[in-house]
């Protein structure tokens, strides 16, 4: 995968899960673009068309294809803040109904046509599957959501204004394993503290466009 690397034991856990093992699982994505989407050797009108990597990952907005498969964009939004400027653009979710709906839907070929310009527009990527680590009331919807990612555990009691995750696994990234995930909702975007790039913890804050967290976490 140009934009990121595949971890292929996880890919298989997911294809491989019995039905009784298997279930609901959100897929969180860290998303950081091209200036210019890259159509080279893709074969599609838009190969000699300039324009920005976000602009091509506009294009590539799968939302029929998510419905088709019973999957919801649980949340989409623009970076506005972070530990380390300018490392990521967009933040976004899916709740997929299983884990190997996930799998499959890349075989699917309304997905593949969209996929040609994810694959132009991304520069890297962070995808990972993440569970809730307990039962959530249901959030209501604010302007803001701070992202704190951690190879550590991080010690957050879900409540209305508080999502606490445990990291499955890393599906597409950079080799680096996570354990939790916490999101925080705020009507204001919070200073973040520098966080150096590459360590064990990121900060990120984006500016919801869709959410639709705080229902889907309590209609597991």
């Amino acid at each position: 995968m140009r934009y990121g690397r595949v971890n292929f034991e996880y890919a298989a856990d997911l294809a491989g899960r019995e039905p009784e093992a298997d279930g609901p699982i959100f897929m969180v994505n860290f998303m950081k673009y091209r200036e210019v989407a890259d159509y080279a050797d893709k074969g599609t009108e838009n190969a000699s068309t300039r324009i920005s990597g976000m602009e091509a990952d506009d294009k590539y907005a799968p939302t029929e294809v998510l419905e088709n498969i019973g999957a919801d964009v649980a949340f989409f939004g623009r970076v506005v803040a972070q530990g380390d400027s300018g490392e990521w653009d967009r933040m976004g979710i899916v709740r997929y109904p299983t884990r190997r709906s996930f799998i499959e839907m890349q075989s699917r070929k309304d997905f593949q046509e969209k996929h040609v310009h994810k694959e132009a527009g991304m520069d890297y990527t962070i995808v990972l599957g993440a569970l809730p680590a307990a039962a959530h009331t249901e959030i209501p919807r604010r302007g803001y959501v701070t992202f704190r990612l951690s190879a550590r555990p991080i010690d957050a009691s879900p409540d209305h204004r508080t999502a606490s995750f445990v990291v499955e696994n890393t599906i597409l990234g950079d080799g680096r394993a996570w354990s939790h995930l916490v999101m925080e909702w705020s009507d204001e975007a919070p200073t973040v503290d520098s966080v150096a790039r590459g360590g064990d913890a990121m900060v990120v804050v984006a500016q919801a466009e869709i959410d639709r967290m705080g229902k889907l976490l309590t209609s597991l």
